[in-house]
């Protein structure tokens, strides 16, 4: 494998000093033990609850080149002769080689904010730029791992980003104000989206302006000549299209449904396995496929082909590569089940939650024409604070107006949604997740598609699990 830095560069970057015998280069960052690969720096980062410091033998014998350990904790490792680079603080000089990595690299970034959709945009990002989507030329494509888009999660992709990529793209998160600065200076992209703003986290700000605000923070760390890209159709459009000017962004492009977007929808066919999409790509008509469901994610795909065509990519290309695109872990990916009730469909929005997406999944729900019932399993949207129980009740609404036949809760959240919903649409609402999936699973019927969604702090993943372990005991059973 090819060295990602050479221990030279590592140690000037971040101003280390080294003990024992150092190899020469390294072939990747970790700061995880389990994920960790033969050749690469282990990061012995200190957070909420646990201490990397505690995991650097075990990352040797997973074979780390060198670990890279806090001066407070050399006293620790004075008896163990194992490669270490020593400096005041591990997560500073993870920022530190993240910053070197965005100095060296001549790489396109684009980073992506916003309320909901940061990670599906990115993951079609990382696809659209990919190889194929380029005519097979060999561009590098290097974007964030999972949802790695916090005060940890950015300096560690930045500083995995080869010096040769072509593209980097970078997802930025936040759940209070001032979060986002600091970041994209680090990243300074070229490109920077807000997919949408919708009351996520409104438990730390006093209404959904300021969250537009928090995520127009994106537009502090624009590169020189670097283009903004935000959503036509909300509400804070005006709003944030003022920020932006405030921030000294001279090339503003937007996307959307409505009239005046420069990469705008022009029709759309949506079904329960994705959409036939016509667009107008900064004035290019441009038809292609996206098999991942929800209006919501057709608007991801124009902000995606908008910042291809920003980028000086091959749009039609592009959007060709977009019919390759495919739902993450907990973010609308689609099983089906056989149960020893028959077959079901699950689809699995366990990831995150607030009431927009909740609207989009539904939606994504009521496109499914099943034979038999259309069931969300609903949990806590957390971090709405005072709002809460009032947009937890909100959710009647786009329950009743998609069609869904039945509806399991659970958690403290949902007790003002419990208390609003008719009998005949709620199946129950329960204390756990746990409790939910054993009564879920002795209510399904054959043709039923079950959506299931919730933040992820809900551990709603449980209920997903408890279906796909239920499907391998049947199919074991059946032979």
């Amino acid at each position: 494998m090819s060295a990602l830095w050479t221990l030279a560069e590592m140690q000037k970057a971040m101003d280390a000093r080294d003990f024992g015998k150092m190899p020469e280069e390294v072939t990747g960052i970790s700061i995880d033990t389990r994920t960790l690969q033969p050749g690469e720096a282990f990061f012995a980062i200190k957070g909420d609850q646990l201490d990397g410091h505690d995991y650097v033998n075990q990352a040797m014998k997973a074979g780390a080149a060198v670990a890279v350990i806090a001066q407070s904790r050399l006293v620790s490792f004075g008896a163990v002769r194992i490669p270490l680079l020593v400096v005041p603080d591990v997560l500073e000089a993870l920022e530190r080689l993240g910053v070197a990595a965005r100095e060296r690299s001549r790489a396109q970034i684009i980073a992506v904010t916003g309320s909901a959709g940061k990670t599906s945009a990115k993951e079609m990002l990382r696809t659209a730029l990919s190889s194929s989507a380029l005519g097979g030329s060999a561009w590098k494509v290097h974007a964030s791992a999972a949802s790695f888009n916090n005060h940890w999660g950015v300096p560690l992709t930045l500083a995995r980003m080869p010096a040769d990529a072509r593209y980097g793209i970078f997802e930025i998160g936040m759940n209070h104000a001032g979060e986002i600065t600091p970041l994209v200076k680090m990243v300074r992209p070229h490109i920077a989206i807000i997919t949408t703003i919708a009351p996520a986290h409104l438990g730390n700000f006093a209404t959904v302006d300021d969250i537009a605000r928090a995520k127009a923070e994106i537009f502090a760390g624009l590169a020189p000549g670097g283009a903004a890209l935000i959503n036509r159709d909300i509400k804070q459009f005006a709003l944030l299209k003022k920020l932006a000017a405030e921030a000294g962004v001279e090339r503003l492009f937007s996307f959307g449904a409505k009239k005046g977007a420069d990469f705008r929808l022009v029709s759309i066919d949506a079904g329960p396995e994705g959409s036939a999409i016509n667009a107008s790509i900064g004035g290019e008509r441009i038809s292609y496929n996206l098999p991942v469901p929800g209006e919501h994610q057709a608007m991801n795909s124009l902000a995606v082909l908008g910042a291809a065509s920003l980028a000086g990519a091959d749009v039609a290309r592009c959007a060709g590569a977009l019919a390759h695109a495919v739902p993450e872990k907990g973010r609308g990916q689609a099983h089906v089940v056989t149960l020893p009730a028959g077959r079901v469909t699950l689809i699995d929005e366990s990831y995150n939650a607030n009431p927009a997406s909740m609207e989009a999944a539904l939606k994504v729900l009521a496109s499914h024409r099943p034979k038999g019932r259309r069931i969300a399993v609903l949990g806590d949207m957390l971090e709405l604070g005072e709002a809460s129980a009032r947009l937890h009740k909100g959710l009647r609404r786009p329950i009743e107006e998609t069609g869904t036949d039945l509806v399991f809760l659970a958690g403290k959240e949902m007790a003002a949604l419990a208390s609003d919903l008719p009998p005949a649409l709620l199946a129950g609402h329960y204390a756990d997740p746990a409790a939910l999936a054993k009564a879920l699973l002795a209510a399904l019927r054959d043709g039923d598609v079950v959506m299931v969604k919730a933040s992820n702090g809900a551990r709603f993943s449980v209920i997903v699990q408890t279906l796909l372990s239920a499907k391998t005991a049947a199919s074991a059973g059946a032979r």
